[in-house]
């Protein structure tokens, strides 16, 4: 070996102890890093070995199917739906930039009503606030105070505004840059319920839809009684009829 070459070689096993240290403690704080950004870390997990048998699901779990589409509203998937009317077509992240027009073309089916407003302001609170903030603002999120770095994607700008619904609806799915997929945790409708409540946040909700109508109740007392007026003039009719025959 050369002069030259035993020199690097010397200097480079000198460096080494301390570029190993530093490399083994930079592993740990960014994986906190990633934990607070993604919520979820691959250094806690129940990891099992080659052959072993993984744990059975706790009692009343409910399997999540492909998708997680419910066959329709306040309904709870517990396999594929079929029948079911309003199922997008298969889309993934990189559609989000590649062909945003197929997701514009995705239909909202959930009016914009008082209950789908609250169960949309109830899951936003739940999943979305930590990083956007309680008005969608991004620098206002719990995260921006520890990692100013990580502002989320403003909901309340221009950009936002101009996405269809459909687009929103793929973002909360899939995930889109340093956001994950929130698919496997916020279902189909519920989805289209947070997308009502940021259009609210946006300020382009302004007509709200009545809520469905439910049938009338029927009062059976009142019904009985009705049949038992009905049953007493049938009654004095076939009377009268019987005296004029007589």
């Amino acid at each position: 070996m050369s002069e030259a070459g035993a020199g690097a070689t010397r200097r480079l096993g000198a460096w080494a102890p301390l570029l190993v240290a530093v490399a083994l403690h930079g592993c740990v704080p960014l994986d906190d890093f990633l934990g607070d950004v993604f919520g979820r870390s691959m250094r806690d997990q129940r990891s099992f070995d080659p052959y072993e048998h993984t744990l059975l699901p706790p009692e009343g779990s409910v399997p999540i199917s492909a998708g997680n589409y419910a066959a329709g509203p306040h309904q709870v998937n517990v396999g594929q739906p079929e029948g079911a009317l309003d199922v997008p077509p298969p889309f993934a992240q990189e559609d989000l930039t590649a062909r945003p027009e197929v997701l514009d073309r995705l239909v909202n089916p959930v009016p914009v009503t008082q209950r789908s407003l609250a169960r949309g302001e109830e899951l936003y609170e739940r999943v979305c606030v930590v990083c956007h903030g309680p008005d969608g603002a991004g620098t206002t999120g719990y995260i921006f105070e520890v990692h100013p770095a990580m502002a989320a994607y403003p909901l309340q700008g221009e950009t936002a505004k101009g996405r269809s619904d459909g687009y929103l609806y793929a973002m909360i799915r899939v995930g889109r840059g340093l956001m994950p997929a929130y698919g496997h945790q916020i279902g189909h409708y519920d989805r289209w319920h947070v997308v009502n409540y940021l259009r609210q946040l946006q300020g382009l909700v302004t007509v709200v839809a009545p809520e469905p109508e439910s049938e009338p109740a029927v009062d059976e007392a009142a019904a009985g009684a009705d049949d038992g007026d009905h049953d007493a003039d049938s009654d004095h009719s076939r009377d009268e009829a019987h005296e004029e025959a007589s």
